[in-house]
């Protein structure tokens, strides 16, 4: 039993993958694992990987008259324009941030959406917190993408940031069956992700501010991509048993 999920659903299968040089098959393919596993050709499975730098736009945003011109700008800063399936607005992510599509059967996938929600970002807060960044659940002013339980870290001494930034941004797919728990950590080079995202957000018109987006080395300097991995991967095997890492 898991505090995400009150079935017991055997051991998350952890799978480490790679960008495939295709931004549009990297995004669909948290979807096809979510299939599988609603058919039980695949069992609940943790995919880590590094992207592409995509920028992952939201249903809402293709509906904004700005919507073309942001999708034209994104691509012109070298970042694959995209719609996903799961989350709200805007979201930019490149190699130095790590994907996370956490995926489950569950016969009542709704009935536990808010408290995944909940429990997931507590979980990557706690991670993030093995690496000496002060992480919080909680959504900040301004923030891109904003979402009730964002994950954020408040900056402390030698920290290059000045602001609370958003660290984590999560989204939930649910459907009949099984549910998919996708997350992006912002781990290194932040500057070039606020630089689009500021870009992409003033041709929708959609309120941002630049300074709460940050990476997890603008709190902890020297922090890695491999080091989130290896803290995300030991704040889970606190509460799940996991195979194939």
């Amino acid at each position: 039993m898991t505090a995400w999920n009150s079935a017991a659903v055997g051991p998350l299968t952890v799978v480490r993958g790679s960008a495939s040089g295709d931004p549009a098959r990297d995004l669909a393919a948290g979807v096809d694992l979510l299939q599988a596993v609603r058919s039980g050709e695949a069992g609940p499975t943790l995919r880590l990987y590094r992207p592409a730098p995509t920028l992952a736009f939201g249903q809402r945003d293709t509906r904004l008259k700005g919507y073309d011109d942001a999708a034209r700008i994104a691509a012109d800063a070298g970042f694959a324009p995209l719609v996903r399936k799961a989350g709200g607005r805007a979201a930019a992510y490149h190699r130095g941030t790590l994907i996370v599509d956490h995926v489950e059967p569950d016969h009542e996938a709704m009935l536990g959406h808010q408290g995944r929600f909940r429990a997931l970002g507590e979980l990557y807060a706690g991670a993030l917190g093995r690496l000496g960044v002060d992480a919080r659940v909680g959504e900040i002013p301004g923030e891109y993408c904003p979402g009730e339980f964002s994950v954020h870290g408040v900056p402390g001494a030698g920290a290059s940031a000045r602001h609370p930034v958003k660290l984590v941004g999560t989204a939930q797919r649910v459907v009949a069956g099984a549910w998919l728990f996708a997350s992006v950590f912002v781990v290194e080079d932040s500057a070039p992700l606020r630089a689009v995202l500021t870009d992409v957000y003033d041709a929708l018109d959609v309120p941002f501010d630049p300074g709460t987006a940050g990476a997890v080395n603008d709190l902890v300097p020297g922090a890695t991509v491999a080091g989130v991995e290896d803290a995300l991967l030991t704040a889970y095997a606190e509460h799940v048993e996991l195979a194939g890492h």
